[in-house]
């Protein structure tokens, strides 16, 4: 991976920079820079405390991909390109679709499909998740942005890092919320009882959730649609943080409730509606949304005809 480092980085810290980069860990990053793996201006960098400047080219010479990731386009995997130019495309995500290689998930994923449109995304950002700078959980749909160039790629990861990229979704969730709006400020991190899922604790990482209140359901039980705002993007964050609320997302048996959801839908009703950031070659600011796929409209319609009957919205 090479990038030019944008002004949202200087001064940081190299083995930072190359987390974010990467999408690595601290101790990951910092491993790279002790084997000499990271060069920045053409040179190796052997401390990893040593600072970035506005402009510094920096170059990581990734691992060599496992075997068991195949990295070549697949273009039966289906999705929707809402905008695309030479730096950037902006996909509307069908709910279903992993969007990364991993485990259990070596093909047919969002960035095997990308490469089949885009094969110039081979090399941008990390080898095994290529042009990817944020992602969705695999049942939530709507709007990413994914970089084409080196260039988008450095100017995404500041400007998330900088909370200049705005991501709105919208949650059907349990339950009544007693205030219109509020914040939810908690660190996320790997949960000490199952290893596969996420959890508020002490030790995770610094998350904030923005919600607001759109609509309240009386019936078939007390539900309620709100608009979520990341200030962060931990995994899972959404899903985690309205749970530990008490307010678990509809449809979302890993946080939510473990019975009683499947006669209202399938899958976790969160949807990625609204996205916003600016270009990164012209600056200029883009917005894009996405409105809600079939399933999740289809449900709010027999809410609200229900509601309305009964009148008690």
């Amino acid at each position: 991976m090479n990038a030019e480092i944008p002004a949202s980085l200087a001064d940081e810290r190299i083995d930072r920079v190359v987390a974010m980069l990467c999408g690595l860990t601290r101790g990951q990053a910092a491993g790279l820079v002790a084997a000499g793996a990271v060069h920045l201006d053409g040179r190796p960098v052997i401390v990893r405390s040593r600072r970035v400047a506005t402009g510094d080219l920096i170059d990581v010479i990734s691992p060599e991909p496992t075997a068991s990731v195949e990295l070549t386009g697949d273009p039966e995997v289906s999705f929707k390109v809402v905008y695309a130019d030479s730096d950037l495309v902006v996909i509307d995500k069908p709910a279903g679709l992993v969007v990364h290689p991993g485990p259990g998930h070596s093909h047919q994923t969002l960035v095997h499909g990308l490469l089949a449109r885009f094969p110039e995304m081979a090399v941008v950002g990390p080898f095994d998740r290529p042009g990817i700078v944020h992602r969705l959980d695999a049942g939530t749909s709507g709007l990413m942005v994914a970089a084409r160039s080196h260039k988008a790629y450095s100017s995404f990861v500041g400007q998330l890092a900088e909370r200049q990229m705005g991501r709105q979704y919208l949650a059907l969730v349990n339950d009544h919320f007693a205030a219109p709006s509020g914040e939810i400020d908690a660190p996320v991190g790997r949960s000490g009882r199952r290893r596969t899922a996420m959890a508020v604790t002490s030790g995770g990482r610094p998350a904030r959730t923005g919600y607001q209140v759109r609509v309240q359901y009386h019936q078939p039980r007390p539900l309620a649609l709100v608009e979520c705002r990341l200030m962060s993007g931990r995994t899972h964050q959404i899903r985690v943080h309205l749970a530990a609320i008490g307010h678990s997302v509809v449809g979302d048996t890993t946080y939510g409730r473990r019975s009683g959801d499947g006669d209202l839908l399938a899958r976790p009703f969160l949807h990625a509606w609204r996205l916003s950031f600016q270009h990164p070659t012209s600056g200029a600011a883009m917005v894009f949304e996405s409105d809600l796929p079939g399933d999740l409209e289809a449900l709010l319609c027999s809410l609200e005809c229900e509601n309305a009957k009964d009148g008690m919205k």
